[in-house]
């Protein structure tokens, strides 16, 4: 067990830290912003690129993974639509923002720290897969399905929802890191070492900075009233995704479908086990359900602690299964 708390006991000190530096005014909520700035705008990118530029294409490509980790997602996804919308009776927009919570990571701020610490120079690829899956499929059909839904009775134009979301990705500045470190690898060029290293500067900036930020940004975010909301996203965040991950990853192979081995079986499960993006309640703003994106972002971090070192310690004594 204390090897399991070496892995997740600094990363939760790290966001502590962020929490405490702004309850105690050592920096502020505006503070955060800036350096979530800098980490979205600058370190992500630089760390997305050196993974995958420093590598042959054949190691950054892992089909398995990527098809693995969006099918346990999308069936998530869809088993919340159901849930959220047919059970419960919300709106499409708010449907869409519950499942957004159940099935999109935190993969940079949180994900990216754990993976480093348990894979190390592997931690990037992983990163950059989430992220395509994050970035190309899932944000994307649920930020269309928000839309939808506000704009009920009115005739969609698909059109204008495509072009909307290939803005959106064409000026991610993550994406556009992972584009040019896919063509790098697959061209084999090698980096002048100035330019290499200057870039692992400021990947190596990436880690802790983004874990420091979602402390600050924890705080003053309540709960009350909205108990049974947040209970039903962090149960599925941190409980139902990684089982979706994990069951896409037994049962695909099975039809013939790429088989996802060693390390990246761990990675997959793990990855679906963190809290969601850290975004998240600021995504919501946009349609008004800040309120309790904002509480379901709050608990499910706290909570996260306990169930990722639980999932840690259940595959440290699963090594047949990760073994692939």
């Amino acid at each position: 067990m204390l090897d399991i708390l070496a892995i997740t006991g600094p990363i939760y000190l790290c966001i502590a830290a962020g929490y405490a530096s702004v309850r105690w005014n050592l920096f502020t909520k505006a503070d955060m912003r800036v350096f979530g700035k800098f980490v979205i705008q600058i370190a992500l990118p630089a760390l997305l690129f050196n993974a995958l530029a420093s590598r042959p294409l054949g190691e950054v490509v892992h089909p398995g993974y990527l098809l693995a980790f969006t099918a346990g997602s999308l069936a998530l996804i869809g088993g919340a639509l159901w849930v959220a919308r047919g059970v419960q009776r919300k709106s499409l927009t708010e449907s869409a923002y519950v499942a957004m919570g159940m099935t999109c990571s935190n993969s940079g701020y949180v994900g990216y720290p754990v993976m480093l610490l348990l894979f190390g120079p592997l931690g990037g690829v992983i990163l950059a897969l989430n992220l395509i899956v994050e970035n190309l499929i899932k944000l994307p059909l649920l930020f269309t399905l928000a839309d939808a839904g506000a704009h009920e009775g009115e005739r969609p134009s698909l059109l204008q929802a495509l072009k909307q979301t290939g803005e959106r990705l064409v000026r991610n500045p993550m994406i556009v890191a992972i584009f040019a470190g896919f063509v790098v690898a697959l061209l084999g060029w090698q980096l002048p070492a100035v330019i290499a290293r200057t870039v692992n500067l400021f990947a190596a900036a990436s880690s802790g900075m983004a874990l420091f930020i979602i402390g600050g940004t924890l705080v003053g975010l309540q709960v009350k009233g909205m108990r049974r909301q947040v209970s039903l996203i962090a149960v599925g965040k941190l409980l139902l995704h990684p089982l979706a991950v994990f069951a896409a990853i037994t049962l695909l192979p099975l039809l013939g479908l790429p088989v996802v081995e060693g390390d990246l079986r761990t990675a997959a499960v793990l990855s679906a086990a963190m809290p969601m993006l850290g975004i998240y309640s600021l995504l919501a703003q946009r349609h008004g359900f800040e309120g309790f994106t904002a509480a379901a972002l709050l608990a499910t971090t706290a909570a996260s602690f306990f169930t990722l070192s639980a999932i840690l310690w259940l595959m440290r004594h699963s090594a047949g299964w990760l073994a692939g």
